[in-house]
């Protein structure tokens, strides 16, 4: 792309580090789509009209275009081609891969925009934390505001009623996720479930806005699912320890097995400890969920419990109160046990989001939330892989039994 002139590094001394940031990244995108464009026309460098020109030649720019990115608003004109030859069945059109057609927004923004969606509790706010972020030269009008969050209820309108009669999964994590702010009356609670197809994707099956994840939430949920045509529940379920979700599923799929998420049962035991004792009972919970088998589970739970019992009650009890739901990842592949001792899935989505919304504190309405988490979980969606060893899904599918996580022989 060669190097920027000495004349272009002399124009940025004495600017803001914000605005240095931009021209640079300017630079570099036009340059990446000249280069590419001079590729292209060595495509056609051995082509020539009737009066033996070159045939496919550059012809000006295409107008000048605005892509916000996370550099700021970038103002980038694409190479424009004339194609001077006759006789061909389709002219020459260059199409760049930096900049396809009709892009506004750089991928990233995708999922930075529903972070300033759920702090901007109005449109003005929306704006302002918009500018503080890519620069005071960005503007975003409370019209363009109205019409983004319009869009963005339409479209979750649109996949909250999809067919799902041809839908068929093997696994389910579900979760009420909560941020630490203030919406309406109370702290937000958006009920989110993601699921492993037949071919072992991941995919984000259904969000919705829930009462502190009561079972009459969790059942409205699940049972709508039901009623856009989905015929049979998941294989297992992995969850927390919250009573709705699981009452919930009794009723509605109530053939799913249930497995306790490991990294919540770890959390809510270790809080009833003191913390110097965090550390050792810590690595024995490890070695209960990282056993080869379930007998050696079990001989794990009984040597915590005689280890912490007679000091630590509460603790003990917290973790053997969901012991046959902790470990009915035994009873699935080995290979897919990572993914299913924990609804990290879940987690990992919101971890950041989390983060930036500790100390807002302003309110807002859990539409608001909502539509957050629901584009930040499909900007996530793009980049989930599949589960290891998806080629075992269709046994488990076909009620193949698996013991201590080996294909048991019939």
């Amino acid at each position: 792309m060669g190097d920027f002139t000495s004349e272009f590094i002399s124009s940025l001394i004495g600017k803001p580090l914000g605005e240095i940031v931009q021209l640079g990244a300017q630079k570099i995108v036009e340059a990446a789509v000249l280069a590419e464009f001079d590729f292209y026309l060595q495509q056609y460098s051995q082509e020539l009209d009737k009066r033996g020109r070159p045939g496919v030649v550059k012809n000006g720019s295409h107008r000048e275009r605005t892509i916000l990115t996370a550099a700021g608003e970038l103002k980038i004109k694409v190479p424009r081609v004339r194609d001077r030859r006759e006789g061909v069945s389709e002219k020459a059109q260059f199409r760049s891969s930096v900049l396809p057609p009709y892009l506004r927004r750089a991928k990233e923004m995708d999922e930075f925009i529903p972070y300033l969606y759920l702090k901007g509790v109005s449109t003005g706010d929306f704006s302002g934390v918009l500018s503080q972020l890519l620069g005071k030269d960005v503007k975003l009008s409370a019209n363009t505001v109205v019409r983004l969050k319009e869009v963005w209820e339409k479209e979750y309108e649109e996949w909250s009623k999809r067919d799902l009669s041809d839908k068929r999964y093997l696994y389910w994590w579900v979760d009420g996720v909560y941020f630490n702010i203030r919406l309406e009356d109370e702290r937000s609670c958006m009920l989110v479930i993601i699921g492993v197809t037949e071919d072992g994707r991941k995919e984000l099956v259904a969000v919705s806005a829930g009462h502190r994840e009561s079972e009459l939430s969790w059942q409205s949920m699940f049972s709508d699912l039901k009623k856009r045509g989905l015929q049979k529940g998941p294989r297992m379920v992995t969850g927390d320890g919250a009573l709705g979700s699981w009452k919930a599923l009794g009723k509605e799929f109530p053939e799913a097995k249930h497995q306790r998420c490991w990294v919540h049962k770890t959390a809510n035991v270790l809080d009833k400890l003191p913390k110097s004792v965090q550390s050792l009972a810590k690595s024995h919970i490890h070695k209960i969920y990282e056993a080869d088998t379930k007998q050696e589970a079990l001989k794990e739970f009984d040597r915590f419990v005689n280890l912490f019992e007679a000091k630590y009650p509460k603790a003990v009890a917290c973790l053997v109160k969901d012991k046959a739901e902790t470990l009915a990842f035994y009873d699935f592949p080995a290979e897919h046990w990572r993914h299913i001792r924990s609804t990290n899935v879940i987690e990992s989505v919101f971890a950041s989001v989390r983060l930036r919304t500790y100390k807002t504190k302003g309110m807002g309405s859990s539409i608001t939330a909502l539509m957050m988490v629901f584009k930040l979980s499909q900007a996530a969606e793009k980049s989930w892989q599949r589960i290891h060893h998806y080629n075992l899904i269709p046994l488990v599918m076909a009620g193949i039994k698996f013991v201590d996580g080996v294909q048991h022989a019939a």
